[in-house]
């Protein structure tokens, strides 16, 4: 009677081991939950996720020096109520064109508006008053990118370009969230020194002017959202 005893208790304290140790090797399995995860190739069933650090002006540039390396795509579609636009980013702003890459690959622009209007001059797109944008951005991170104006690219009709910080700022900071289509024709040369070109339309004009000529408030801002429904990268 007094061995049964023994046993039972022996495999009680052993049991009761199994479980804590499994409880402490659970906690190995947390993550950084500031960490933005996007989904990368499957790896036979399953889908992998890589770990990206929430960007700032202290490392932005050195994240964005790095995954241009890795990611090569050059050709984007939005596609939005009016239509499909097609843009080449060109590879000389290689931190601009990395950037618009990498938020494609976040679905970050998916639900964004076409916000900003002006007749014969551009529409300007990737923001919302949506509280879910707001969320988005937050999740990816708070940071601007640097004006990269000498590559020889001009703000011919078309040209895809990159509007500054709300922020005043004398260096001419872009906000990594939005973007401008030039839309005037004979373009608007005189943006060249203050705004960065980081491509061109290469297919969907005609949509770009559809948008163009939607009625506005006081403030530029359609009447009617426009939607950008979705952003892709292209062959």
């Amino acid at each position: 009677m007094r061995f049964l005893l023994i046993v039972s208790f022996t495999l009680l304290i052993l049991n009761c081991e199994d479980k804590q140790t499994s409880k402490q090797n659970n906690t190995t399995l947390v993550k950084d939950s500031t960490s933005v995860k996007t989904p990368t190739k499957e790896n036979s069933k399953n889908e992998v996720k890589e770990d990206f650090p929430v960007l700032t002006d202290a490392n932005a540039m050195e994240f964005f020096l790095e995954y241009e390396k890795e990611h090569k795509e050059d050709k984007i579609r939005i596609t939005t109520d009016y239509g499909e636009i097609d843009i080449k980013l060109y590879e000389k702003t290689k931190f601009h064109r990395a950037n618009f890459i990498y938020l494609t690959k976040l679905n970050y622009f998916n639900g964004t508006q076409f916000y900003r209007v002006v007749e014969n001059f551009i529409i300007q797109g990737g923001s919302s008053d949506d509280y879910n944008i707001a969320k988005r951005r937050r999740k990816i991170g708070k940071y601007l990118l640097p004006p990269d104006t000498k590559r020889g690219y001009t703000h011919k009709r078309g040209a895809v370009s990159m509007p500054s910080s709300e922020i005043e700022n004398a260096y001419k900071l872009a906000s990594p969230y939005q973007f401008f289509i030039v839309q005037r024709p004979g373009g608007a040369d005189y943006l060249d020194k203050g705004y960065t070109v980081f491509g061109e339309v290469i297919k969907g004009m005609d949509v770009v002017d559809e948008i163009n000529k939607v009625d506005t408030d006081e403030g530029e801002w359609p009447l009617q959202n426009v939607y950008i429904r979705k952003v892709e990268i292209i062959d």
